[in-house]
């Protein structure tokens, strides 16, 4: 039996002990110090942010832009619906309203049509939603320069899930940089791991302040602690920070490998007409975090067929995401849709496309993947 390969595994790029150290050093193993503040730094330089703020996670992000914007009870707030939990359990904490909206089979995120229909019911209706968080998948970026421009005429801002697509772009601007707000996600899985927390970034310099301040327990400005608000326990550990940090410096070496690995799946893999591949539309470049596709249901061969198969030779994978407008949770939600989710769900996979990966390790996956298919 092969060692494990994991779907997205952690890839240590040699300073984060050295950070890690220096936080120890200077006794600041706590959520304030040094390295937080670099951290920060070096992800507005890297995506050209104006203002960064280290989190304990990508859902505590977007619940802060949410705080930041005013969302309250009962307003309705727009979401992906092709996305995970996270992204879109912060609506619920502020007891608001989500509406689901599908993907376009030319990106797999969000249909900026299905978002124009919305809009303008809404319009008609006279109650506009309060925002509209939208996820860009896998690490690949969605339509920004058709969703932006309906977001703006109707006045509705753009919180961006970036949580895995830090390194990614789309129009030469780094996805979470669009919209009004934007986060990153830096659990063990994605490109870059801090071992868990996240960011949020914004040009907006009253979002950031407010964020931070709420990320603290909302402490007003006196010796003893006074509250006129409520805050969270949100602000990022100096050692996570310091790991962060470190990875920062590999990130565009992380980009390169998942990009290399997923063509080379591509090349192995192409002789199988019925397989199709995560698109990238025109004018982006992603991450190409997971490698993702779906099978031709007149394939036969099921994602389950695969995954189980993988399982037996120790080798992790998984479906895709299923669909918000179909989980329990949301079975009252209201949504507009087209199907193209709820297919991808039932036939698609994620591929194992960790950048510490070798080329075997990939050959290995996709000779599987095809003897799987023609049994």
């Amino acid at each position: 039996m092969n060692n494990r390969i994991f779907l997205s595994a952690p890839h240590m790029g040699g300073n984060e002990l050295k950070y890690i150290q220096e936080a120890f050093d200077a006794n600041y193993i706590s959520p304030m110090g040094e390295q937080i503040t670099k951290f920060e730094e070096a992800i507005k330089a890297y995506t050209g942010a104006k203002h960064a703020v280290a989190l304990s996670s990508g859902t505590a992000a977007i619940h802060l832009a949410l705080r930041t914007l005013g969302v309250k009870d009962g307003d309705e707030v727009f979401a992906s619906s092709f996305t995970f939990i996270g992204g879109i359990a912060p609506i619920m904490y502020e007891r608001c309203v989500p509406f689901f909206i599908d993907s376009d089979e030319d990106s797999w995120n969000l249909d900026p049509l299905l978002l124009l229909e919305a809009l303008e019911s809404r319009k008609k209706s006279g109650k506009m939603p309060k925002a509209l968080i939208l996820a860009h998948l896998y690490g690949q970026a969605a339509k920004m320069e058709e969703i932006k421009a309906i977001c703006d005429k109707y006045e509705v801002a753009i919180i961006e899930d970036a949580a895995e697509s830090l390194g990614a772009t789309v129009g030469g601007k780094h996805t979470g940089t669009i919209g009004k707000a934007g986060i990153y996600s830096f659990n063990g899985n994605k490109i870059i791991t801090s071992s868990g927390g996240g960011m949020l970034v914004t040009d907006d310099e009253r979002i950031a302040k407010e964020a931070r301040f709420l990320s603290t327990q909302a402490k007003e400005p006196y010796l003893h602690y006074e509250h006129e608000t409520f805050g969270y326990n949100y602000r990022m550990s100096n050692i996570v920070a310091a790991i962060g940090r470190g990875q920062m410096e590999v990130l565009p070496k992380r980009v390169e490998r998942r990009r290399e690995i997923f063509a080379l799946y591509r090349e192995l893999l192409k002789d199988i007409s019925e397989i199709k591949f995560m698109p990238e539309i025109a004018g982006s470049r992603g991450n190409r975090w997971l490698t993702t596709l779906y099978m031709d249901a007149k394939l036969g061969t099921t994602p389950n067929d695969i995954i189980k198969a993988l399982e037996e030779q120790n080798i992790e994978s998984r479906p895709l995401w299923k669909p918000m407008h179909t989980q329990p949770l949301f079975k009252d939600a209201g949504h507009l849709t087209n199907g193209f989710s709820e297919m991808l769900f039932e036939r698609g996979i994620c591929l194992p496309s960790g950048s510490s990966m070798d080329d075997e390790d990939v050959m290995l996956v996709a000779k599987i993947v095809k003897e799987t298919i023609q049994k």
